[in-house]
């Protein structure tokens, strides 16, 4: 599985991480809730997710995948909920970080729109 961070320089790495804040986020853990405000994203650095909808499970997410975008981008309510299935190590990004480096770095707009897109399907 592709990594949310192949397509980036070490350099623009370096960027998307400092934007952010590293956390440890424990086993069980709700970070993003279905219908609520979109206000952050996370860039999964290792451990599972569960994606729920409706309480029920549409989706396990994996290292290096980025989650709580797509409400961000499309201004609009969480579509889904987020349960850590394991610990987890996480940039937490908040929605005007998100929105920095969308207007900042052309790669992580691309990126963005890449990784949205593709779960429409």
């Amino acid at each position: 599985m592709a990594s949310f961070f192949d397509s980036f320089s070490p350099a623009e790495v370096a960027r998307i991480s400092a934007h952010g804040r590293r956390l440890k986020l424990p086993e069980g853990w709700s970070p993003i809730w279905e219908r609520t405000p979109a206000d952050k994203a996370y860039i999964l650095l290792d451990g599972t997710v569960s994606v729920r909808k409706g309480g029920e499970e549409i989706a396990q997410v994996g290292a290096g995948e980025i989650f709580g975008e797509a409400a961000i981008m499309g201004h609009s309510l969480r579509t889904a909920s987020i349960v850590a299935l394991t610990p987890l190590e996480v940039i937490h990004l908040t929605d005007d970080a998100v929105r920095e480096l969308v207007a900042e770095m052309p790669s992580f707009k691309e990126a963005i729109e890449k990784v949205t897109e593709s779960r429409k399907s």
